[in-house]
C-alpha cells in the first residue's frame, strides 16, 4: 500500500491538499472520501471504512479541505458551499485523469454531502454507490438528489442530528434505491450525548452498513 499526498489550486486560489492511497495491486476501483467541515478523513468512521476499501483492493481517495482555517474566516456560507463543488470537482478531475477507474463509492458527511450531490451527477459515477452520513437535509440540492437518485445508496442519520427533519426522512424512503438508517439519540456528531458507549454501537452499525453494502 501507498499514501500519495497532493494538492489543487482551488476555489479563489486557496490550496487543497488530497490523499491517494494505492492498493499494493493495480486496482479498476476507487472508493471517494468527502468528510466534514471539522469531521476530517482521519476520522473513526472515516479510518474504519477505509479499511474496508483497502481489504476490497479499492483505492481510496482522501479529499483533506480545510474549511476550518483562517483562509476561509470571511467565507459566506454560500461562498463555502461553492467553494467545496467547486474543489472537489477540481481534486476528483485531477485523480481520475489517465486511470481506469470503472467501479465507485462516494462516502460523504456532513459538508462533504453538498459535493457529493453534484458530483453523483457525472458519467462516471452512473452506477456508483453512494454513501450519506449525517447529509445536510435542509440544502434543498443535497434532499433532491437524494430522493432522485438512482445510485444504490446508503443514508445514515441520526434523529438528534441538528439537520434531521420528519419530513425529509419521509421523502428519503421513498427512494427505492436507497437504504436509510434513523440512529436514536445521535446528533450530527454521531455522539450520544451522556453515553459513550451508544456512540461507539452507532458507530458500529454504520461501519457494519457499509461493510455489507
Amino acid at each position: 500500500m501507498k499514501a500519495i499526498d497532493n494538492k489543487v489550486v482551488g476555489y479563489k486560489g486557496i490550496e487543497v491538499p488530497y490523499t491517494v492511497v494505492l492498493t499494493a495491486d493495480y486496482t479498476k476501483k476507487l472508493a471517494i472520501f468527502l468528510p466534514g467541515a471539522g469531521y476530517t478523513a482521519k476520522s473513526p468512521l472515516f479510518h474504519f471504512a477505509e479499511e474496508i476499501f483497502l481489504n476490497e483492493h479499492y483505492d481510496v481517495l482522501r479529499v483533506n479541505y480545510r474549511y476550518t482555517d483562517k483562509a476561509y474566516n470571511e467565507f459566506t456560507m454560500k461562498e463555502l458551499d461553492e467553494a467545496i463543488v467547486h474543489d472537489v470537482r477540481l481534486v476528483i478531475k485531477e485523480v481520475l485523469k489517465g486511470r481506469n477507474y470503472q467501479d465507485f463509492y462516494l462516502v460523504g458527511k456532513s459538508l462533504g454531502t453538498i459535493a457529493m450531490a453534484a458530483e453523483i451527477k457525472r458519467p462516471e459515477f452512473s452506477e456508483a454507490k453512494a454513501i450519506w452520513v449525517t447529509p445536510l437535509l435542509n440544502q434543498q440540492e443535497v434532499l433532491d438528489t437524494m430522493v432522485n437518485s438512482e445510485n444504490p445508496a446508503q443514508c445514515y442519520i441520526g434523529d438528534k442530528d441538528r439537520y434531521y427533519s420528519p419530513g425529509a426522512y419521509e421523502l428519503l424512503k421513498k427512494n427505492p434505491n436507497l437504504e436509510s438508517t434513523l440512529l436514536p439519540d445521535i446528533n450530527h456528531r454521531l455522539d450520544c450525548e451522556n453515553d459513550p458507549l451508544k456512540s461507539i454501537d452507532a458507530l458500529k452499525q454504520i461501519i457494519a452498513g457499509i461493510k455489507k453494502f
